[in-house]
């Protein structure tokens, strides 16, 4: 295999998962609705979360209680140590703080969500 061969088959296997978690974070939209600080030393902040169909959205993990209510569209709820959870419109799912998730859809989902976060910290951060 020549040096050009090589490069072409590395940056094939590698730039998808490279790409994966910036692309899954532009297939989220996410409207702020407010913020207050409460309780004592925490932010809850509420929202709506918008996931683009086919798309999953990464494991990931918050600083704090995580509370969504999904308004339109169906979705695959994957949190570590439970089977996996279909969603669909009126149903809600509740995620202790720290518990690596991820959120699969095939048709696009809509969330109202109330996230529960120690103050300064991120919403969300990357799971391994």
């Amino acid at each position: 295999m020549n040096l050009t061969t090589k490069f072409v088959a590395t940056t094939c296997i590698a730039l998808p998962a490279l790409l994966t978690p910036v692309l899954a974070r532009q297939s989220i939209k996410r409207t702020p609705l407010g913020t207050i600080d409460f309780p004592p030393g925490y932010q809850t902040v509420m929202g709506i979360a918008e996931v683009a169909p086919g798309t999953c959205v990464g494991r990931h993990t918050h600083p704090g209680n995580s509370n969504s209510y999904v308004l339109e569209g169906e979705t695959v709820l994957k949190v570590d140590g439970t089977p996996d959870q279909h969603l669909k419109a009126g149903d809600s799912m509740q995620i202790s703080a720290g518990v690596p998730h991820d959120d699969c859809t095939t048709s696009g989902v809509k969330y109202l969500t109330v996230h529960i976060v120690e103050k300064g910290k991120p919403l969300s951060s990357p799971a391994p």
